[in-house]
């Protein structure tokens, strides 16, 4: 299997989850089933099916962060510098068609979210501005159609 890259942050990001998950999510569930049985009949019992279901999507997300956390290659923001753009830069842009400035970091799949200005190592976006320096200009085809960027400032924080 492949290594996952990820920050520091986004590794103890999923780690709260997992210890949340397992501490006190699963015990939750575990009650819940319990209460239940108790009602008698299994077979008629929506609310014995309901917690079977959540136990079931509960447990898959453990694994699927257990799985997660175990490729994880994190990466020490700390050690990185440069000029230009790769895994862990903060970069500025400037939209050339609207003149409005975005700013995106640069980290793993699983930590993306683009209204934290966090966007994925595999977005087209960042795809386009690997390797690209300050006064570059880059287009980007996403799915929304193609837009041109100028890069305004990298660093590393």
């Amino acid at each position: 299997m492949e290594k996952v890259p990820m920050t520091a942050a986004g590794y103890a990001m999923l780690t709260n989850e997992l210890k949340q998950r397992t501490t006190e999510e699963r015990p939750r569930i575990i009650a819940a089933i319990s209460e239940a049985r108790a009602h008698g009949d299994l077979s008629e019992n929506a609310e014995y099916h309901a917690a079977k279901e959540q136990q079931s999507l509960n447990e898959g997300r453990i694994n699927e962060l257990e799985a997660l956390l175990g490729l994880a290659d994190i990466i020490d923001l700390s050690k990185l510098s440069g000029d230009t753009v790769k895994f862990g830069a903060t970069v500025s842009l400037l939209d050339e068609d609207t003149e409005e400035e975005k700013r995106y970091m640069i980290v793993g799949d699983v930590e993306a979210d683009v209204k934290l200005g966090r966007i994925s190592i595999s977005s087209p976006i960042a795809r386009a501005l690997i390797g690209k320096s300050v006064g570059d200009s880059v287009e980007v085809t996403a799915p929304g159609g193609a837009r041109g960027y100028e890069i305004v400032e990298v660093e590393f924080v």
